[in-house]
Formats: structure tokens, C-alpha cells, sequence
């Protein structure tokens, strides 16, 4: 949701960021293991260096991955606390109402 000033909030970016397959995509990757910027270009497939840099801003911004500077490389890292927060948001309170729901009709 926007604040008054019609700016993303967190949240927002987090579910921006988690929307597109290919950034869901890099995510799987660095959840393997960090990886540099060229590391991750050569893993998607299909997709120019401009656009998958595009995709990692989009991550950097929504504080899903980190990118540190180390020598001539950047360094990317997963970030899973924003994720976690959606899920303990969003997901784990609708899931436990679902399974109790299901539950409570199995009886």
C-alpha cells in the first residue's frame, strides 16, 4: 500500500520485486549461494546484461538482496528478512485461518 504521499512502502516493493518470474528466478540462485553480478547475467538465460541489471535493482531496492563491492566485482547476496516479513504479514496468518478452517470441517 502507498503512504499519504503516494510513495511504495515496503511491503509494496517486496511484492513489485517478488512478481516477475526472472527476479523470482535470480532469487532462487543466490539462495544456492552468493554469486557476483556476471555470475547471475550468465545464469539467466534468454536475457541481456541491461535487463537482468534492471531486475537486480529492482531486488536491491525491495532490500531483497544485498550487493557489495569486493575488488573489481560486485558481490550479491540473498536479504530474506523482507521476505519472511511478508510471509508473517500475508501468508502465515491466511494459511493457519485456512487450515483451521479445514480442519475444523474434517471433524
Amino acid at each position: 500500500m502507498s503512504d499519504a504521499k503516494g510513495t511504495p512502502s515496503d511491503d509494496d516493493l517486496v511484492f513489485k520485486a517478488l512478481a516477475s518470474p526472472v527476479r523470482r528466478q535470480i532469487l532462487d540462485l543466490l539462495k544456492e549461494s552468493p554469486r557476483t553480478t556476471g555470475e547471475v547475467c550468465a545464469k539467466v538465460q534468454g536475457l541481456d546484461r541491461t535487463t537482468v541489471l534492471q531486475h537486480l535493482r529492482v531486488l536491491e531496492r525491495a532490500g531483497i538482496v544485498n550487493g557489495d563491492k569486493v575488488g573489481r566485482q560486485r558481490r550479491l547476496t540473498l536479504a530474506p528478512l523482507p521476505i519472511k516479513r511478508i510471509y508473517d504479514r500475508w501468508i502465515g496468518d491466511y494459511a493457519r485461518a485456512a487450515v483451521d478452517l479445514l480442519e475444523s470441517l474434517g471433524q
